[in-house]
């Protein structure tokens, strides 16, 4: 047989090839065009070869594959941009093509007259595993690294090669709307469960499990090609299906508010495919994929959350120049909730960390908080018992600070006072290397400031956790004025290493995040002053697509928190920095009704104990005289609390304190939830058009306010014709502003 870039083919004496997917240089199999032209040759040869009997296909990897690789998705959207500006017409013809490459040649395949079996390892994700899906057996290993998903609809798009018409011919309807509606991942005894694996097997005996399927026989037919096929629970028209059908469409646009055109896109191409021939039936699914892919959405939400991502975790912003370090060895000071957490996640990438605390019983409770979320994972089966053992043992707490003198990274996660960080910046230098970087995690303090306590503000950096630390995956790296290219290097290796995705903002009262944030609440205070009923601001929030309803996030980051910054901010900036009905709204919450947020048990939200669930306080509506219903315009409402965040993003890009368009769209996403639908805060713009967002807050301000004036900057670029992704090409040289 020819010899292969990405694959190893070897044929034993049973006549059994065993085709390994192993790329060079890769950490992981994905799939290009390269790749899926080898799997095409290796299916003809594999075909014409009659001492072939059939094929066991696998991974030399620790997974099998992650799905498409990036590159080809970016560069379907440029095919279809470039040849849109040629023919219209002949560009969706191109994309229909494109989109139909993977489906048909799993299909053929499927139909190649040979049995094949997919010998699954490990993460099998997307294409991969609409290609094992094609395949006529599956084995999977017994192992917690097996994920199982077709995660497509995540990221605005669907499984559009074949996944939506062979998963409902497996599992029930029910499970299949389920699994890819919402992109959750399925262990590999759960898939078994569900019809789409046949056996789950120790991994020492995932291959000769896979060959001997052939050598037992298995017919190289899929189920569906075979005559009097049924589809389980009967198909469409049954009475299950009578109640399924009508249902689902409702429960997706309970959960989604509409906003994702592919979910609703698989709930067509399951009901309609299921009712025709299968090959007609992926006619259907290559048609409304090629549809989903021209839509506002998949272009957005690919790039934020698919390409802007991975290029982000993988150094996107790194400066050049700079060797990679090998952390050795951190250092937490501060063994409170959020460092007790920073110290855990480095601890599970493999770094021994000293939690450093004022006594040995404070720094013993920071590592308890390990020891608490060891157990919980232990548990629940995530991890185990000698891996918790093997975390912890890299948790050192003390109260000694000469501990720190040979660590690569310090990270202070003490109280948000100057005062408290001025002292530990002290202590920590006075015992350091010279060599070692000074993070600060800071939510509100501006790290410039901060760094005036160094007396190495080139080595200092502000490195910004959220929480829960080991949930959230973002992570904002501040730069102050004085910080240097190794400490920015050194950061963003840290936060690669531990897993989150890094954002490099330029140094700001509040950075990126915070500011966004406080401006969606700050929507919400004007709103229940306005006297719209409380509910239907929470409502609004959520159809415009936020996870949480800004009411319930001041609760959760904690309303006397907000007062603090209100204050703060009045201090530093004067009397106009905060508006005085938002600070007497707040004044009272916290100074007259105690009402601090979840944390004491009650704010804009009443927290029972458990079972019963939060609700709103009913005494809200009664803070201010409320509005009909009727009179509120939920349209707008929507459009208010995604406009001021936008809007504030398009500030930080002019201030040049984000300088990136993809750390916007990112940092919103991951940071506070910011719409996924649109990819995040530019793209939001950018998608319905710069001029269109620039008159649509022009109505807003002449309703609501001056604050929702559009900035110089966003007018210059509606008079330009200018986007954000082209004014600021992240693909460019990327300048690092002072």
């Amino acid at each position: 047989m020819s010899t292969y870039t990405n694959f190893t083919v070897e044929t034993d004496a049973d006549g059994i090839a065993l085709v390994t997917w192993d790329m060079p240089g890769k950490s992981m199999n994905v799939f290009t065009l390269e790749v899926m032209a080898e799997i095409e040759a290796i299916l003809a040869a594999t075909v014409a070869d009659e001492a072939v009997k059939g094929v066991v296909f696998t991974s030399g990897k620790s997974s099998f594959s992650g799905g498409a690789d990036l590159t080809m998705i970016k560069s379907m959207f440029s095919m279809l941009a470039e040849e849109k500006a040629k023919d219209p017409q002949a560009a969706v013809q191109k994309l229909f093509d494109a989109a139909g490459q993977m489906s048909q040649l799993f299909r053929r395949i499927e139909t190649n007259g040979k049995p094949w079996v997919s010998a699954i390892n490990g993460t099998c994700m997307g294409g991969a595993f609409e290609l094992s899906l094609a395949c006529h057996g599956r084995v999977a290993a017994n192992s917690k690294a097996v994920k199982i998903a077709l995660p497509e609809v995540k990221v605005g798009i669907f499984p559009g090669a074949g996944g939506t018409q062979r998963v409902p011919r497996l599992a029930n309807a029910q499970d299949a709307l389920q699994m890819m509606t919402t992109g959750s991942s399925l262990t590999a005894q759960r898939a078994k469960a569900m019809g789409l694996v046949h056996q789950v097997v120790e991994p020492g005996e995932l291959i000769g499990t896979a060959k001997q399927m052939i050598k037992d026989g298995l017919k190289p037919v899929a189920p569906w090609d075979e005559k009097g096929f049924k589809v389980p629970g009967g198909g469409v028209w049954t009475p299950a299906a009578a109640q399924l059908f009508p249902a689902a469409p409702a429960i997706l646009r309970r959960e989604t508010a509409g906003n994702y055109p592919g979910a609703l896109a698989i709930l067509k191409c399951v009901y309609e495919g299921l009712q025709l021939p299968f090959d007609t039936a992926l006619k259907v699914e290559q048609r409304y994929f090629t549809q989903i892919l021209q839509t506002t959405e998949a272009f957005s939400m690919i790039r934020s959350l698919f390409v802007s991502m991975q290029e982000l975790g993988k150094g996107a912003r790194r400066p050049a120049g700079v060797p990679k370090t090998e952390i050795k060895k951190v250092g937490v000071v501060g063994a409170g909730f959020m460092g007790a957490s920073i110290a855990y996640v480095t601890a599970a990438a493999g770094i021994p960390v000293v939690l450093i605390d004022r006594d040995q019983a404070a720094a013993d409770k920071g590592k308890a908080h390990s020891e608490k979320l060891v157990a919980d994972q232990v548990g629940k089966g995530r991890m185990t018992k000698e891996e918790g053992e093997q975390l912890l043992a890299l948790v050192t707490p003390t109260p000694d600070y000469s501990t720190l003198a040979d660590v690569d990274l310090v990270v202070e996660a003490v109280f948000e006072d100057r005062a408290v960080k001025k002292a530990v910046i002290e202590q920590v230098e006075a015992v350091i290397s010279d060599t070692t970087i000074f993070a600060s995690n800071t939510s509100t303090l501006p790290i410039t400031g901060l760094a005036e306590n160094s007396k190495r503000p080139e080595q200092f950096i502000g490195v910004h956790f959220f929480s829960p630390v080991e949930k959230m995956m973002l992570t904002e790296v501040i730069l102050g004025e004085q910080t240097g290219d190794k400490a920015l290097a050194m950061a963003l290796d840290f936060v690669a290493k531990i897993k989150k995705t890094p954002i490099v903002v330029n140094d700001t009262r509040g950075f990126f995040v915070n500011r966004c944030v406080f401006r969606y609440i700050n929507e919400a205070y004007d709103m229940l002053i306005e006297g719209v009923p409380p509910a239907m601001i929470e409502n609004a929030a959520k159809m415009a697509g936020m996870p949480v309803g800004p009411l319930s996030l001041n609760d959760e980051v904690a309303v006397d928190l907000s007062q603090k910054i209100m204050k703060a901010s009045i201090a530093d900036l004067g009397p106009n920095a905060v508006k005085p009905e938002h600070m007497d709204l707040i004044d009272k919450m916290v100074d007259v009704l105690d009402r601090r947020g979840r944390k004491n048990g009650q704010g804009f939200y009443d927290y029972p104990a458990k079972p019963a669930k939060k609700s709103l306080w009913p005494g809200l509506k009664d803070l201010y005289p409320q509005k009909p219903a009727s009179e509120v315009d939920v349209a707008t409402l929507k459009q208010r609390l995604l406009v001021t965040i936008a809007l504030e993003a398009a500030r930080t890009m002019e201030e040049r304190i984000v300088t990136d368009p993809r750390e916007a769209d990112v940092g919103s996403i991951l940071g506070f939830g910011f719409a996924p639908y649109t990819g995040g805060t530019l793209s939001y713009i950018d998608g319905m058009g710069v001029k269109t967002f620039v008159e649509l807050c022009e109505r807003l301000a002449e309703a609501y306010g001056d604050h929702f004036r559009p900035t110089p900057l966003l007018v210059e670029m509606a008079a330009n014709g200018e986007t954000f992704y082209g004014r600021f090409d992240p693909y460019g040289a990327v300048e690092r502003a002072a």
